[in-house]
C-alpha cells in the first residue's frame, strides 16, 4: 500500500506560508448561501425488529397475553359463533331476585355470587348448549352408563351437587322411576318439564348442606373444578348425609391438553390452555388441577369412605382417534368446546388481567387449533366413586 506520509521538507527550502482567503458574506450563488436547498442523501431507515415476547413465567409456564398480538391472526373458517351440534326450606326452595341477578362481563352471563360460590363459566344459553353436548361425550365414553358405583335398582333418595342444565339429574330420575332425585346449583337455569320424581333446588354445595345426616342413597358431583375451595370438605358433607352403605361419586376433569405424538406443544394456544386455567385458579384460591393432584381420591378417603375405585378417561379432541367410540366421543368434544370458547375463557382471562383484543386472539388461535387435523389433542378425566362403611 502507498505510503500516506507528508513528503519531507528539502532543507534550506523557503517555507511558504499560505493565509485563508479573507471570508465574504455569501451570495445567493455562493455554496454557503445555498447549502440549504441542496438535498441532502437520504438515510437509510434502519429496521427495527418487534420486540421478542417475553417468556413463559419461570413457575406458571404461563405465556403474556401480548404473545398472541404479535402472531399472525389465524384464518378464519368457521362462523362467528361456533355453534356444532324450615329456614334451610326456604332459603333453597324460593327464587329470590337476588339469586335472578346475573352478572355480566363483555356481555356474556355468570351466576350471580351466593356465599362462596363462584363458577367460572357463562350461564347462558350459548354455554348451557356446551353443558348438554358434554354430558352426551360423557355418556359415551362410560358406555351408555351414567354412572360407575354399583346402584341397586331400588335406589331412593339421590342427590346431584352442581347439577348444571341438570341433565344428568332428568336421565337418571328416568332410568330410576322410583327413586326420588334433587338436583342442586347456585343458578337456577334447569328446564321446568322434568320427571315427576325431580326437583330442583338452589343451593351453594360450599356451604352446609341442607340434607339430614344419614339420609341419602347415593351422592353424584360433577364438573365443579375450578369453584371449589375446600374439597376435603366437600367430601365430609357428602359422607355426612350419606346412609351407611351408601355411594358417593365424583367425576372431573383437568384443563391441561395432552397429545401421545407431540403435536400439542407447550407454546401453542392448546398446550397453554391449561396454564391459563391453573395460574387463574391460584390467583382465586379454586384448582383447576385436581385431577392431576389426586384430589377426589385423596379427599374421599381422608372423608372416611371406603372401597375406593377410579377410572381414567382420555377424551379425544376431534376425529383423530381410530376407534369408532373414541372417534365418536371426540367429534362431539369438538363440537362442545367450539360452542363457547370465549365463554369458558372470559372469567379466568379477566382475572388474569386480559384485555378484550388479547382474549380474542387467543381464542382465534385456539379454535384453528382445536379444527386442525394435524393435531391429536386429548383432556383427561377422573371419575371415583366410595362407599360409606356400614358401622
Amino acid at each position: 500500500m502507498a505510503d500516506s506520509k507528508a513528503p519531507e521538507k528539502v532543507a534550506g527550502e523557503a517555507e511558504t506560508v499560505v493565509s485563508p482567503p479573507a471570508e465574504s458574506p455569501p451570495t445567493e450563488s455562493s455554496p454557503a448561501a445555498n447549502v440549504a436547498n441542496v438535498e441532502q442523501p437520504a438515510v437509510p431507515a434502519i429496521e427495527t425488529p418487534a420486540p421478542a415476547p417475553a417468556p413463559a413465567d419461570a413457575t406458571s409456564g404461563l405465556l403474556p397475553p401480548q404473545h398472541w398480538i404479535q402472531l399472525d391472526e389465524p384464518e378464519t373458517d368457521v362462523e362467528e359463533n361456533d355453534s356444532a351440534l324450615g329456614d334451610n326450606i326456604s332459603s333453597t326452595a324460593s327464587l329470590s331476585s337476588s339469586i335472578l341477578h346475573y352478572r355480566t362481563i363483555n356481555g356474556r352471563r355468570f351466576h350471580s355470587e351466593q356465599g362462596n360460590a363462584q363458577y367460572w363459566v357463562t350461564n347462558d344459553d350459548q354455554s348451557n348448549e356446551a353443558l348438554d353436548i358434554n354430558h352426551h361425550v360423557i355418556t359415551i365414553m362410560s358406555e351408555g352408563k351414567l354412572h360407575q358405583a354399583p346402584l341397586s335398582k331400588d335406589i331412593q333418595k339421590v342427590v346431584d351437587i352442581g347439577t348444571g342444565t341438570g341433565i344428568w339429574a332428568i336421565d337418571f330420575a328416568d332410568e330410576y322411576p322410583n327413586s326420588s332425585v334433587v338436583g342442586t346449583d347456585i343458578s337456577p337455569i334447569q328446564p321446568s318439564w322434568v320427571p315427576p320424581n325431580l326437583e330442583f333446588q338452589i343451593d351453594d354445595c360450599t356451604q352446609e348442606w341442607t340434607f339430614e345426616e344419614n339420609s341419602l342413597d347415593y351422592v353424584h358431583i360433577r364438573f365443579l373444578v375450578g369453584s371449589v375451595v375446600d374439597w376435603p370438605a366437600l367430601f365430609q358433607q357428602a359422607f355426612r348425609c350419606l346412609k351407611p352403605g351408601g355411594y358417593i361419586e365424583s367425576y372431573e376433569g383437568g384443563p391441561n391438553i395432552g397429545s401421545d405424538d407431540g403435536s400439542v406443544t407447550k407454546t401453542s394456544a392448546m398446550g397453554q390452555w391449561g396454564e391459563i386455567f391453573c395460574e387463574g385458579g391460584r390467583r382465586i384460591g379454586r384448582s383447576f388441577s385436581i385431577v392431576e393432584d389426586q384430589e377426589q381420591r385423596k379427599g374421599i378417603e381422608a372423608a372416611g369412605f371406603v372401597d375406593i375405585e377410579e377410572k381414567d378417561f382420555k377424551v379425544p379432541i376431534g376425529t383423530w382417534a381410530k376407534d369408532p367410540t373414541l372417534k365418536e366421543a371426540g367429534q362431539y368434544f369438538q363440537a362442545a368446546i367450539l360452542q363457547d370458547i370465549e365463554g369458558t375463557l372470559l372469567f379466568i382471562a379477566n382475572v388474569l388481567g386480559w384485555s378484550k383484543e388479547e382474549i380474542g386472539l387467543f381464542g382465534a388461535h385456539y379454535r384453528h387449533e382445536i379444527r386442525s387435523k394435524s393435531i391429536s389433542g386429548f383432556f383427561r378425566q377422573k371419575v371415583v366413586w366410595a362407599r360409606k362403611p356400614l358401622a
